[in-house]
């Protein structure tokens, strides 16, 4: 029927005619012979929004995400300016080849763009909802990754067939090892994490990384291959994932801002001898890792009480037998209120980090101000009240030592502003946080500043 009405001159029939034969091909699922009635209707209006459109959509189904991003394009370029923004079939089929093809960012741009000209249609909030999980199961919840102990190596394999492909922006790639430069860091970063605190941080893919580190142990498998790449360096690529996991949960909780100021007292306590077994900073900085603990496992409720019972007793010393005794209260107060965010309690993780902070901007310890800013900021988040929380961080932003804590900084200021409403604020501040994950050469805040940025040129 097809191919009777076209002869060597050409398309005989309409583009009407053959729009339609597309339609019905497509809808029976015959979608190689739908794009060639598309393409011949567009042979007679090379223009037309509804024929591109069409034909992107037949190009995505057979995988050509490629083909599909062009005629998607194509369709938002129109004689008149205005009306190409206005096109949400446009938007709606560019999005959706983004996201075939891994940009889950820009994808996200396009469904957000979408969603604001045509709110109603529930094809742009389910895109927005799906790129939002991808970008997430790419930070770090590949829950869809479970290595038993029986030797299963399909993890591993998959990595394996993807070398041979072009990288896509939005799916993983395995680190590389890291050069001579970074090696002092990367260990560094291990080093630091205990077993404890990375199973927590991890959960079930805790079990994984232990699996992994035993094969390393298993010389005869580690000399062996698997699709012309070396058993081992599948392995070590999988542990060095599931550290880079690590530590972005890490960065997550304020758990690392906590360990520094333990390093901080041991360091001014470090000068203050003695041989007797129940010297009390040994005492509290082993109660101040206990609470951390506590904490990383969710015992919120242990952490608090063993914190609490902590300050009673440093109350209740005198400051020759504490060296720094404002130090470790200010330390203990800020504990207290973390644990008291984790079991919801806000006025009272309010009241104990605004202690925190007085005590801290009382006797200028620069290290325990911006930790409290930085506490009570989360709160202010965490309850809604995003102005306040903004203030805390901008004030925070001069004692930062980091470009991971500015990355960290910028990109929670400008979700307040998105939370806000202000969505030319939470793009600039997209941009600032950026720039920090560049020059930190993290990945992880990368996307998550992309993310952001995404949002906000959505918004």
């Amino acid at each position: 029927m097809y191919d009777d009405e076209e002869g060597d001159d050409g398309p005989k029939s309409s583009f009407t005619t053959y729009l339609a034969e597309g339609d019905k091909l497509y809808n029976a699922g015959e979608y190689q012979k739908a794009l060639e009635s598309y393409t011949t209707a567009l042979e007679l209006e090379p223009q037309s929004q509804t024929g591109l459109v069409a034909r992107s959509k037949c190009h995505l189904q057979i995988g050509n995400a490629q083909e599909a991003l062009m005629d998607a394009e194509a369709a938002l370029v129109t004689k008149d300016d205005a009306e190409k923004k206005q096109y949400h079939k446009g938007l709606y089929q560019k999005a959706e080849a983004l996201y075939q093809m891994g940009d889950f960012e820009y994808a996200l741009v396009f469904y957000h763009r979408g969603h604001k000209l045509r709110p109603e249609l529930q094809e742009f909030r389910l895109g927005i909802q799906k790129a939002q999980e991808a970008i997430n199961n790419c930070v770090g919840n590949p829950s869809s990754v479970k290595l038993e102990n029986k030797g299963d190596l399909s993890f591993f394999n998959k990595m394996d067939e993807g070398k041979g492909k072009t990288k896509q922006r939005g799916q993983y790639r395995p680190p590389p090892k890291p050069a001579a430069a970074k090696t002092n860091r990367t260990q560094g970063r291990k080093s630091g994490t205990s077993s404890r605190t990375a199973k927590a941080l991890l959960g079930e893919l805790y079990a994984d990384k232990e699996y992994l580190e035993k094969l390393l142990k298993d010389d005869d498998l580690v000399k062996g291959s698997s699709g012309g790449m070396s058993i081992y360096d599948l392995v070590t690529s999988g542990i060095n994932y599931l550290d880079t996991r690590t530590e972005f949960w890490r960065q997550q909780k304020p758990m690392y801002a906590r360990k520094r100021d333990r390093m901080l007292m041991q360091q001014k306590w470090s000068n203050r001898k003695t041989d007797r077994i129940s010297d009390p900073t040994t005492f509290i900085l082993k109660n101040l890792e206990e609470i951390d603990t506590y904490l990383a496992d969710g015992k919120g409720a242990d952490s608090l009480s063993l914190a609490v019972s902590t300050l009673r007793m440093v109350n209740r010393l005198g400051d020759h037998e504490i060296p720094n005794k404002p130090d470790v209260v200010a330390n203990l107060h800020s504990c207290i209120g973390n644990a008291h965010l984790e079991l919801g309690q806000t006025d009272e993780a309010l009241d104990h980090h605004q202690k925190d902070l007085e005590i801290s901007e009382k006797h200028n310890f620069q290290d325990a101000r911006s930790r409290a800013l930085d506490n009570l900021g989360r709160v202010y988040a965490r309850v809604g009240k995003f102005q306040k929380a903004i203030d805390c961080w901008q004030e925070k932003l001069p004692l930062s030592k980091s470009a991971v804590e500015r990355t960290w900084l910028f990109h929670e200021i400008g979700r307040c502003h998105l939370e806000l409403g202000e969505s030319e604020k939470a793009r600039d501040f997209g941009q600032k946080s950026l720039k920090e994950a560049k020059d930190a050469e993290d990945d992880v805040w990368q996307l998550n500043a992309g993310v952001l940025t995404a949002q906000a040129e959505g918004g």
